[in-house]
């Protein structure tokens, strides 16, 4: 069996939002390549919702709803980016 450090936390939750990994020695396989292309997705889902964020709270005439929805997505997309760092940070420790 692999060792839970030498697997791959994909970018997306299982049954019940448990992780899931991916057990390969090919990084360019198509799962690889799959997972890499969602978290690049993912990066650049946060990056514009941070920038609508920032708009909206430079804004004092945005409505608290607006406001609200965006914290929700904001949430998402952290959580979003703490899994690829996680990820990220497990691969690049295996390389080493």
């Amino acid at each position: 069996m692999t060792a839970l450090n030498e697997l791959r936390l994909l970018p997306w939750s299982g049954p019940e939002g448990k992780p899931c990994y991916l057990s390969t020695d090919d990084p360019d396989g198509s799962m690889s390549r799959l997972a890499d292309n969602i978290e690049a997705v993912q990066l650049g889902t946060a990056g514009e919702l941070l920038e609508r964020a920032c708009e909206a709270l430079d804004d004092q005439d945005t409505d608290p709803e607006v406001v609200r929805g965006l914290a929700k997505e904001l949430t998402g997309a952290l959580r979003a980016v703490l899994r690829v760092a996680t990820s990220r940070g497990h691969l690049l420790a295996m390389s080493e």
